[in-house]
């Protein structure tokens, strides 16, 4: 989908990026004074935060989007991991910044092209279109064409890099001092991995890397397609690949498409999971939807976006396979053994914390358990989400897990999602059997 006429400068300097973090805060802040004098004005007793309401969250939402880069992710980052802990209206807010961002002007991308291609780079393009395809929090996407190949150019926002640390922790500080969000959620692992993973983000050269080691373990999924990089116009701040034909995946919940069509895709992005995890070791970690195309000719999936792939280690990929194992088997006293293992508690946690934190455990693993499992109907999104809101709300259970298992968690969760958004049905056991022998 293009971008045109959604541009707006990104602020590139640190003490402008500062200027503009320090002026979301204190418009967030306005607007709780503000709701706070209409609360007592109507005799209103609520205890919520008054920061918290559904204008201010999307305000919020709006300026991080304008500031893009680390500011951008953390949000991003925040609305994935710590959904249980949030307000509706907030987390609703927070959601759209997994969609499109603004994209910058096209003086602003000029120079960031020529900073990379050189000078007369048009002249070795046949043609390149200034509107972007996609514009996100690191960076956005442009087709060009090269020799006669329709290509995809993802170009790097100007300032990113070396705006990361200052970033995620000038807003990660502004974000406790105006408790914009409940003080329940603990940020420090969330924060943390923002800036692993911004670093990692930061640098095409490393995503050009990934998606040629993805697309070599993937190329026995006929049904799967992954894009080739074209390393002569790569660099550090420019990613050119081949072009992906498609549509979002969640199109295929049109009237256009079958039932057992979406049951396939889901088959297809839950074989590709498990083979990442317990094959490979090599899994992409960013299950945004925006990343998966389908292409109605060929009824192939595409698979786009390689900057968040991590290894998976042999001890980390064994325990998963236990828990896994276990889940589908039924084995709850071996599932409360594996989340001390696990580390998603610790010895001296009360008796009902651990019992909860079981229970998400075997709840997660309930499509595996059966031969058909019916996603449209199941609801489990939902009855995780509200299993974790209890867990913390009401048991007092805050740890975060493990900073290694944030991102399976966060993977699984959104193959979760999209195969619940397709309403779809899978052989869940038949799927992840051959995995855990």
């Amino acid at each position: 989908m293009s971008q045109k006429g959604k541009t707006l400068r990104v602020p590139s300097g640190r003490l402008e990026r500062l200027a503009r973090i320090g002026l979301l805060v204190g418009e967030a802040a306005l607007g709780g004074v503000t709701e706070t004098l209409k609360r007592q004005l109507s005799l209103s007793d609520g205890e919520d935060n008054p920061l918290l309401t559904g204008l201010n969250a999307e305000r919020f939402a709006r300026r991080l989007s304008s500031l893009r880069g680390a500011a951008m992710k953390l949000g991003q980052l925040i609305s994935m991991e710590a959904e249980d802990f949030l307000p509706d209206e907030v987390s609703r807010a927070l959601s759209t910044l997994r969609a499109d961002a603004v994209s910058m002007p096209e003086a602003q991308l000029s120079r960031v092209l020529g900073q990379s291609w050189g000078k007369g780079w048009g002249d070795r393009l046949q043609n390149f279109d200034w509107d972007p395809i996609a514009a996100a929090s690191i960076g956005q996407v442009h087709i060009g064409v090269l020799s006669g190949r329709t290509c995809a150019f993802k170009v790097q926002y100007p300032g990113i890099a070396r705006s990361i640390k200052s970033d995620v922790d000038n807003l990660a500080s502004a974000l406790r001092l105006s408790r914009i969000l409940p003080k329940e959620i603990d940020l420090v692992a969330i924060i943390e991995e923002a800036k692993r993973q911004l670093k990692r983000e930061s640098d095409y050269r490393e995503e050009a890397q990934a998606l040629q080691t993805y697309r070599s373990l993937s190329s026995d999924e006929p049904d799967c397609l992954v894009p080739e990089v074209i390393l002569p116009w790569s660099t550090r701040t420019v990613l050119a690949m081949e072009f992906i034909k498609g549509f979002p995946i969640e199109e295929l919940c049109s009237p256009d498409y079958s039932p057992s069509e979406r049951d396939r895709i889901a088959s297809l992005l839950y074989r590709v999971l498990f083979r990442e995890i317990f094959e490979w070791r090599y899994c992409q970690t960013d299950p945004n939807f925006a990343n998966y195309l389908y292409d109605p000719k060929t009824r192939k999936l595409g698979l786009v976006d390689f900057g968040s792939v991590r290894n998976i280690s042999s001890d980390l990929c064994e325990m998963y396979r236990n828990i896994f194992r276990a889940g589908v088997l039924g084995e709850r006293k071996k599932l409360r053994t594996l989340a001390y293992e696990a580390g998603f508690v610790s010895v001296g946690e009360s008796s009902e914390r651990v019992s909860g934190v079981v229970d998400l455990m075997e709840l997660g693993c309930e499509p595996f358990r059966s031969k058909s499992y019916d996603f449209g109907t199941a609801d489990l999104a939902r009855r995780l989400r509200d299993r974790g809101f209890d867990l913390a709300f009401n048991k007092g259970f805050n740890r975060p897990p493990p900073a290694e298992t944030m991102f399976i968690h966060r993977k699984i969760g959104g193959t979760l999602l999209l195969a619940s958004r397709l309403k779809a049905s899978v052989s869940g056991r038949d799927l992840i059997e051959p995995f855990l022998a």
